[in-house]
């Protein structure tokens, strides 16, 4: 998990959608609120994440779980947030929207959110808008005064990968891990907070219906960034995809 600027769990901060309206404007995302299918979106670069359903998909997310290796959860020894770099740096070279003059928690409210309204005089930093929070299902009005209602989560937790392999990486690989719009998503804080940095064994998100999309995510970075899982883990998200 990592503390952004903003709050406690996960990861917090703010950010853009690429759109760059200028000086305080609206705008809402373009491919709606429910979000995308991890199957569709390699990057993580698209809005959101929906809901698998289909038996085909489901099978499609149970190859890419059943890829990856497994091992056991090392000690949390010299974990720290900052090796992983501050929050929410622009500068985490090798990951999308890096350096595009809006730190990564700004990015990603403007990735996922609708009805989007920028401070004024500024195309990043959005001071209200409206979630469809993928963990619950529910929708949240959410407004800067109030930042911590919405709080950015490391799909894999940083504390995690620091166990599963991350302590020994180079700080440039521990920063693109932090600040990949793959591993990102703006979600409740409370949920975020419940997370922690807990594997698919001990949290899934309260929503069933969102549990095999949050499962072929969690394996599609750690694929990415060639992490181990624990047994357990692997299992969780194989059951949740109907293994």
């Amino acid at each position: 998990m990592a503390l952004g600027a903003l709050l406690t769990g996960c990861d917090g901060t703010e950010l853009p959608d690429g759109s760059g309206l200028p000086g305080g404007g609206v705008s809402s995302a373009a491919s709606g609120a429910q979000g995308t299918s991890p199957l569709d979106d390699p990057d993580g670069t698209k809005p959101g994440l929906a809901a698998i359903s289909s038996e085909g998909d489901e099978a499609k997310g149970r190859d890419l779980i059943e890829e990856l290796s497994t091992k056991g959860r090392g000690p949390k020894t010299g974990y720290e947030r900052d090796k992983f770099g501050y929050a929410w740096m622009d500068t985490a070279d090798g990951v999308p929207l890096a350096r595009n003059g809006c730190d990564t928690r700004n990015d990603l409210l403007k990735r996922d959110g609708q009805k989007i309204e920028f401070r004024s005089g500024s195309d990043c930093v959005i001071v209200s808008m409206t979630l469809h929070d993928p963990y619950t299902g529910e929708d949240i009005a959410w407004k800067k005064a109030d930042a911590s209602e919405v709080q950015i989560d490391h799909v894999v937790p940083l504390s995690y990968a620091w166990q599963m392999g991350a302590a020994r990486w180079p700080e440039s690989k521990r920063k693109q891990l932090a600040n990949d719009v793959l591993n990102l998503l703006p979600v409740e804080g409370r949920a975020n907070s419940a997370k922690g940095d807990s594997g698919p064994a001990s949290w899934l998100p309260p929503d069933k219906a969102i549990r095999c999309s949050y499962a072929v995510r969690f394996a599609q970075v750690a694929r990415k960034y060639e992490l181990a899982v624990t047994s357990a883990d692997k299992q969780a998200m194989l059951t949740q995809c109907g293994g």
